[in-house]
């Protein structure tokens, strides 16, 4: 897969921009606060129809404008694919090939793209929503069940808490409504628990490769996926269904004194151990990052083998936060393999040799100049 290029129309500081990209590495240089980023976040949002920086779609937008529009070319085995996403005060329209999509679920997954950026290095050392987000945000790609799951959890959820706080403040008193919530509840909860178990170990089995060779075959990696159902219950949907049905009904009345669903896969954590040591409370820095980095790197893989092609690869500048080892070994595990878009202030902290023929493109106040390799 390729973005072959994209046209921004009123996103953030850019007005009207046309960029026709390389297949390889794409740079993105400048000063901090020129809008380097901003062509990023332009590629994640329209592969995403959602921003990594802010939860508030109206920042996306420029001040002068009510809307904003997104349009790039996807190459792919089977031939391009033109995508398109507009966005505004009454939400967001997707279009493929021309077609709008009814549903943002069935554009999701159309440019698959993997970011990885200095804040990422707290998806080992960060808070357990963390990783949540970064399972759903990455599994959500790979999987349109996954994604269509994790929506109507969500949506439950939402319901079921809303409800739990009437309950708790006594507005309403049926109970049998919340059965009906957390039968519901239940049902979207134990396809993700799974799904995520599975994919979980996939990636696991890629992470572990990376790792080795990067610590030169000293350390060994694994992952743990914590959750509330009980390991012998793991090993089929129905299974997991049937336990988170029966905790639910025996915290029921924990939950309406609480007004809060108190389990489910909104509450469960990823762990990370080297040499069964975990990484989060035990491991250095330097550990710490090395595990970042392989996981980031596993994803490439396990996307290609969900599905059958290699995603985008987005660095934010985060070259200045890896040390030469470990920057020489993500340039060159993606070299010919995955197009790749970085943001730098300076080439000077780059290990230039291993950038293949890149193509450099310097912003300044929102400008973009085409500059030589």
């Amino acid at each position: 897969m390729r973005l072959k290029d994209i046209a921004l129309h009123n996103f953030r500081n850019y007005i009207d921009q046309t960029l026709q990209f390389s297949d390889g590495i794409n740079v993105f240089l400048g000063e901090n606060a020129q809008g380097k980023t901003n062509l990023l976040e332009a590629i994640y949002v329209l592969a995403l129809t959602r921003s990594h920086r802010t939860s508030n779609e109206k920042e996306l937008i420029n001040w002068q404008s009510q809307t904003a529009q997104l349009k790039g070319t996807i190459q792919k085995q089977l031939g391009k694919v033109p995508i398109e996403l507009d966005l505004g005060t009454k939400g967001k329209r997707a279009k493929i090939n021309h077609l709008e999509q009814a549903k943002l679920s069935s554009y999701v997954g159309q440019l698959n793209v993997i970011l990885f950026a200095p804040e990422d290095l707290s998806i080992v050392k960060g808070a357990p929503q963390v990783r949540r987000k970064f399972m759903d945000m990455e599994f959500g790609q790979m999987s349109n069940r996954y994604l269509y799951n994790s929506t109507q959890y969500k949506k439950i959820l939402r319901q079921r808490n809303r409800y739990l706080r009437d309950l708790q403040h006594k507005i309403q008193s049926d109970r049998v409504y919340l059965d009906v919530l957390s039968d519901q509840l239940s049902a979207y909860g134990a396809e993700i628990i799974y799904q995520r178990i599975q994919l979980l170990k996939k990636l696991e089995g890629f992470a572990k490769n990376v790792h080795t060779e990067i610590s030169q075959g000293k350390e060994a990696l694994t992952f743990l996926y914590q959750t509330v159902v009980p390991d012998e219950q793991l090993t089929s949907i129905e299974n997991i269904y049937q336990n988170l049905l029966k905790q639910f009904a025996d915290i029921k009345e924990k939950e309406i004194q609480r007004g809060t669903t108190l389990l489910g896969p909104h509450r469960d954590d990823l762990k990370f151990a080297i040499n069964k040591k975990e990484v989060q409370s035990f491991g250095s820095q330097g550990q710490q990052r090395t595990t970042a980095l392989s996981v980031k790197l596993a994803e490439i893989d396990l996307m290609k083998e969900q599905t059958n092609e290699y995603p985008i690869l987005l660095l934010d500048d985060v070259l200045s936060e890896l040390d030469d080892y470990r920057q020489t070994h993500l340039l060159t595990a993606i070299q010919d393999k995955v197009q790749t878009f970085l943001t730098t202030t300076s080439l000077s902290g780059v290990q230039q040799e291993l950038l293949s023929n890149p193509k450099i493109f310097r912003i300044a106040n929102g400008k973009v100049n085409l500059e030589e390799s």
